[in-house]
């Protein structure tokens, strides 16, 4: 009999790593995959390409910039407008009736004047001193639009991808745990039987139950922690609150080494659109600058011209054409006293300057992190690969023992608690070396 149940525990310890969900048999040198169990009715399935197609195209911040490039082009738009003319039509009365001035400062009194005009006309204001500035400003700016649009696009994407990798993740890990909990409570019961057949100590039994609840314990961890992720990457999809996402991909793979950009390819901060865009936005200032120190050589011209019927009420009207033109050159007095305008803009300019410095060294402490991050991820996914296969090993041994009643059930316990963090820590080192691969694409300026 003691035998008989010595067996039932060993055949029950060899069910629990030999389940498909907790351990391949060989163990699959680059793919953690588990049973989504953790998928449920109420779940939305996704995975990593819906994720990168639906960030950008639904995501408010990406389409809060996208409608800033189009406002800045709008303005754009605007500014081209400088040196069009403006089309007037329709018509003028005038009524006096009393005293009037002429024009050698005469006063006469008793006067009734009153005439009526109608016709079209053209008017133009073109300033040359600022109009080709400002616009080649609009087109910078434009320019810097688009640049930020696309860097916050990408920024977006990587923080899409991070989180649907933890997502992923804590899913996997909950439903390894899952199906761990349930061979750890069928342990525990074949214990109890034991215990009360008096071929087990209770301390034995005890242990088992401890065991069956820590594994429990971190099931539940594990539930919150995807759930957080699941909620996260709902608001960086603009999906409705509520929504639960769970992954729809099988298996959670390693990168491929080529997926990431090769170490030998030049690296400069010009490649990232980040850069771009600060170096539109100073160059847009700086024609902002030439528009209130160049500008001031070049004159404003001012033209008006119209053709209409003229004459009193109730009388013949006769043909009028008044035709006006001046061209005046402009020099503030604020320009040679406290020169405000180009005060204000060369401290911008300052400002914008230090900015772009300061993003290139953020660029080379982003490059350095990325490549470190991945270069610790790529050592760890060898070890964790490696302590896998070693504790699966370990624990196939143990259960060998007990069937042979040379191991204690402590023994396999521990045995199993060092598999347990062997898988788990697998899973994470997993996920990290993939978001690190992504994190050096970013870095580099490569689009998403």
């Amino acid at each position: 009999m003691k035998y008989f149940l010595n067996y039932l525990m060993a055949m029950a310890i060899w069910q629990l790593t030999a389940c498909p969900a907790l351990a391949q048999a060989p163990l699959a040198p680059a793919t953690a995959t588990v049973a989504p169990a953790a998928a449920t009715s109420a779940a939305t399935p996704v995975t990593l390409a819906a994720v990168l197609q639906a960030a950008g195209a639904s995501n408010l911040t990406v389409r809060e910039y996208e409608q800033r490039a189009a406002q800045a082009q709008a303005d754009q738009a605007k500014a081209q407008e400088w040196w069009l003319p403006s089309l007037t039509a329709g018509g003028r009365t005038h009524y006096l009736r009393g005293a009037a001035l002429n024009s050698d400062g005469r006063i006469f009194s008793g006067i009734s004047q009153n005439y009526r005009w109608a016709g079209l006309g053209l008017s133009a204001d073109v300033d040359f001193g600022k109009g080709p500035y400002l616009l080649a400003a609009a087109r910078a700016r434009t320019a810097a639009a688009a640049y930020t649009s696309a860097a916050e696009r990408n920024q977006l994407l990587l923080r899409a991808v991070q989180t649907y990798y933890d997502l992923q993740t804590e899913q996997f890990k909950a439903d390894f745990l899952l199906a761990l909990a349930g061979q750890a409570d069928t342990l525990a019961r074949q214990l109890q039987i034991q215990v009360g057949a008096g071929l087990r100590y209770q301390s034995e039994y005890l242990l088992a139950q401890g065991n069956a609840r820590h594994l429990r314990l971190s099931l539940l961890q594990a539930q919150v922690a995807w759930r957080k992720h699941s909620a996260q990457l709902v608001s960086l999809l603009n999906l409705p609150p509520g929504t639960l996402l769970v992954s729809a991909d099988a298996a959670l793979a390693p990168l491929p080494p080529s997926a990431a950009p090769p170490t030998a390819a030049p690296r400069s901060a010009e490649q990232r659109p980040e850069f771009g865009a600060f170096s539109a936005q100073l160059q847009a200032t700086g024609w902002q600058r030439k528009a209130f120190s160049q500008g001031l050589r070049l004159p404003r011209l001012r033209l008006g011209v119209d053709n209409g019927a003229f004459g009193a009420y109730g009388a013949p009207v006769y043909n009028t054409v008044q035709l006006s033109a001046s061209l005046l050159w402009t020099l503030p007095l604020g320009r040679l006293s406290y020169n405000g305008d180009l005060r204000q803009l060369d401290t911008r300019l300052a400002v914008e300057q230090t900015q772009l410095r300061a993003f290139e060294n953020r660029y080379a402490l982003e490059v350095a992190t990325a490549e470190a991050q991945l270069a610790s991820s790529t050592e760890q996914l060898a070890i964790a690969r490696e302590a896998l296969q070693l504790t699966q090993e370990t624990l196939r041994q143990s259960v060998a023992r007990q069937q042979l009643g040379t191991a204690k059930p402590f023994e396999v316990f521990q045995v199993q608690q060092f598999y347990l963090q062997a898988r788990l820590d697998y899973l994470q080192v997993i996920s990290d070396y993939n978001k690190a691969q992504y994190a050096l694409k970013v870095a580099q300026g490569e689009a998403l």
